[in-house]
C-alpha cells in the first residue's frame, strides 16, 4: 500500500528527499535589535557626580558627601556629552566611564534647567559617537530602545513603543504640566537611566531619557506610574546643546503672557500678563485676542510660544490684536527668558 501511495519509494532513491522525513527545516532569523545596540551603546556612558550637602549634626553643620548616578550620550568626536541637569546639579566632581572601561573627568559646559539638560566636555581621543540624523521622524507606534545604567547595574537595554511624540521648539521645558511636549514611551527608565539614550530600531538617537511620570496616592505621597516615561526629543536636545556650546546658555525670547486657543478659529485669548514683561510694556492686556505676529496668522499657542522663544532678544515683533471688537497693532520688544536653577 505504501508503494502504491508513494511510487518514488519503488527505487529506494527518493526517500531522503521527502519532506515527510526531513528534520532540518529552515527557520526564519529571530527578530533582534543587536545591530542597533552595537551601533549606539558604546556612545552611552555612565556618569557619577559628587557634591556636598550641609546637614545639621548635634547643633553644628557638617558637609556630607552626596553621589548621584546617571547616564550620558557622547554627541561629538571632540568630547561633548549630553546628560540631564539633575544628574550633575551642584556637583563638584563629575566622572564619566565609557563602556570600554576608560574613566575620565568631565567639565560642565553649561545647563538648561527648562529642559533639564546639561552639556559636559571630556578630553579624550577615539571617542565613540552615537548615530544621529538631523530630523528623526519619530512616530507613535515606533519601537524604541532605552540605554542607560539603572541602579549602577551596568549598561542595560529596555524596549518599548512610542505612545506620543513631542515638539522640538525652544519653548519646551520639563514640568508636570508640560510632559506632553516630550516623547512618551513605555521603555522602562529607573534611577540611573536619566541622561541616557533613546534610540530607534536602527540605533539612531531620537531622545535623551529624562523621567517617569509621577502622581500622588490617596495619602498625598508621590508615587511612580508604571509604563509612562519621557524623553527630550533629539531635535530640541541638539538645539539646546548647540546654544550652550556657542553661548554658555540657551537664549530664549520672552513675551510674558499666558493664553488659551479658540476652537474652530485662529487667535489666542490672553488670560494673563506679566506686569514686568515686554507684553505689558507694549500695552497688551488680559482678554485681548492675538490674531497675528509679524503678519503670520496665529494657529496655536504652542507655535506662538516657539516663535517667541526662537526670536533673538532685543528683536521687535508686530502684534495684531482684537480688543472690544477693534483691531489694533502694537510693537513688542522681546526680552530674554531668565534662566533659573
Amino acid at each position: 500500500m505504501l508503494l502504491l501511495a508513494v511510487p518514488e519509494l519503488r527505487n529506494g532513491s527518493a526517500l531522503s528527499s521527502l519532506r515527510l522525513f526531513q528534520t532540518n527545516v529552515t527557520q526564519p532569523a529571530p527578530m533582534s535589535f543587536s545591530d542597533a545596540i552595537a551601533n549606539a551603546a558604546p556612545a552611552v556612558v555612565n556618569i557619577y557626580s559628587t557634591g556636598y550637602d550641609n546637614r545639621s549634626l548635634l547643633y553644628r553643620r557638617q558637609p556630607v558627601e552626596r553621589t548621584s548616578l546617571g547616564s550620558g550620550v557622547i554627541m561629538s568626536a571632540n568630547g561633548y556629552i549630553l546628560t540631564c541637569y539633575h544628574v550633575i546639579k551642584d556637583a563638584e566632581v563629575i566622572n564619566v566611564i565609557l563602556q570600554d572601561g576608560r574613566i575620565m573627568d568631565a567639565q560642565l559646559v553649561g545647563q538648561d534647567p527648562h529642559t533639564d539638560l546639561a552639556v559636559l566636555k571630556v578630553t579624550e581621543d577615539n571617542l565613540p559617537v552615537i548615530p544621529q540624523t538631523e530630523t528623526p521622524n519619530t512616530r507613535v507606534g515606533d519601537v524604541v530602545l532605552a540605554i542607560g545604567n539603572p541602579y549602577n547595574l551596568g549598561q542595560t537595554i529596555t524596549q518599548g513603543v512610542v505612545s506620543a511624540t513631542g515638539r522640538a521648539g525652544l519653548s519646551n521645558y520639563v514640568s508636570s504640566a508640560n510632559y506632553a511636549d516630550f516623547i512618551q514611551m513605555d521603555a522602562v527608565l529607573n534611577e540611573g537611566n536619566s541622561g541616557g539614550a533613546l534610540v530607534d530600531s536602527n540605533g539612531t538617537l531620537v531622545g535623551i531619557n529624562n523621567a517617569n511620570f509621577k502622581t500622588l496616592d490617596n495619602n498625598r505621597r508621590i508615587k511612580d506610574v508604571a509604563g509612562i516615561f519621557f524623553s527630550v526629543p533629539y531635535a530640541l536636545a541638539k538645539r539646546v546643546m548647540d546654544d550652550i556650546i556657542a553661548h554658555g546658555r540657551v537664549i530664549r525670547g520672552y513675551l510674558g503672557i499666558s493664553g488659551n486657543e479658540f476652537i474652530g478659529r485662529p487667535g489666542i485669548l490672553v488670560t494673563g500678563v506679566d506686569p514686568q514683561g515686554p507684553a505689558a510694556a507694549a500695552g497688551i492686556r488680559t482678554n485681548d485676542v492675538i490674531l497675528k505676529i509679524d503678519g503670520k496668522v496665529i494657529e496655536s499657542a504652542f507655535k506662538t510660544l516657539d516663535l517667541v522663544a526662537e526670536t533673538q532678544p532685543g528683536s521687535t515683533l508686530v502684534f495684531e490684536l482684537e480688543r472690544n471688537d477693534q483691531v489694533l497693532q502694537t510693537e513688542v520688544v522681546i526680552t530674554e527668558l531668565a534662566t533659573t536653577g
